[in-house]
């Protein structure tokens, strides 16, 4: 059988950029598979302030650019080709084209990612990433001394609440039901807090803002349909992620809620098959991990691939 590469990346966001310029740079004969612009959920944040080796913080577009242009340093070969398909069951992997045909690889790296829930009303898309975030952790400091919403009940919305006040004077927490999924044990945290306020049985209509970002959102109580306004200069939607795992087959891997589990050393159930960034089963989703992540596997890889020769 033909094999077409050595070693296969699908995904283009910092995990599969990271583990393509470790391949580039040691010289396995890889591609990087993307369906898209690189970069990943990284282009829609404004503004990265957390990233090691950048003290004045730099825009997502910036930083995708420049790990882009550092791995194409390395003759990293990109090719903007969406994934249909994978067979994954025996020694030789094989991806199936949107275009047609078909890649066969030694070992492959799974790094396409996750994306946030959506609530889906006037003014999210609008205001995405001038008011409206998908990630507490990563953009909690820029609202020092603000007014914000969290959009959620569970265990992460829950939590990043709580971090959020280490920041924010005000932090509004908007839930449908009277009751929080969160575990009790974050329950009390929150509760105990006088930086958090509850909005029960209520639901987001739609957000507002200007030119400078969000200024207020729109409410329904669900029980009295009594529409409110609510001041905030920022909206947290925290109520779930979803993995990127379409063309993956599920049935071929161990997973957790569609996620992928690997071992420490990013091995999958599969041999020969690595994964890296937001679509492994993991607890915290930064920049600053995925590329962790994609480095060892990338050297996971390049070992498997020493002891096949």
């Amino acid at each position: 059988m033909t094999i077409d590469h050595e070693l296969i990346i699908v995904g283009g966001g910092p995990a599969g950029l990271t583990a393509g310029l470790y391949a580039a740079r040691a010289k396995l004969d890889v591609v990087l598979l993307e369906k898209g612009a690189t970069g990943g959920q990284v282009l829609n944040t404004d503004w990265v302030d957390n990233y090691p080796g950048f003290p004045d913080g730099l825009s997502g577009f910036d930083l995708a650019d420049k790990m882009t242009a550092q791995a194409k340093r390395f003759e990293l070969e990109i090719k903007q080709t969406p994934i249909i398909g994978m067979d994954l069951k025996h020694d030789i992997k094989t991806l199936h084209l949107e275009e047609g045909g078909t890649l066969t690889c030694k070992t492959l790296i799974l790094a396409t990612g996750a994306r946030p829930n959506h609530i889906d009303i006037p003014g999210e898309a609008e205001f995405a990433a001038r008011g409206v975030s998908y990630c507490a952790t990563c953009d909690a400091p820029f609202y020092r001394g603000r007014t914000v919403a969290v959009i959620g009940g569970g265990n992460t919305a829950i939590q990043e609440a709580g971090h959020l006040t280490k920041f924010a004077d005000k932090v509004y927490v908007i839930h449908r039901r009277d009751e929080l999924r969160a575990t009790k044990i974050l329950q009390e945290k929150v509760f105990a807090n006088n930086k958090i306020e509850f909005i029960w049985d209520t639901i987001p209509t739609a957000i507002t803002g200007d030119n400078t970002g969000v200024t207020g959102i729109e409410l329904k109580n669900v029980k009295t349909d009594t529409a409110s306004k609510l001041a905030v200069e920022g909206v947290f939607v925290l109520i779930g992620i979803q993995p990127n795992n379409e063309m993956i087959p599920l049935d071929q891997l161990e997973t957790e809620n569609g996620f992928i589990i690997t071992d420490k050393e990013m091995l999958t159930s599969v041999p020969g098959v690595f994964a890296a960034g937001d679509l492994i089963s993991k607890n915290f989703r930064q920049i600053a991990n995925a590329v962790g992540e994609a480095t060892t596997a990338c050297l996971s890889a390049e070992h498997y691939l020493a002891h096949l020769k």
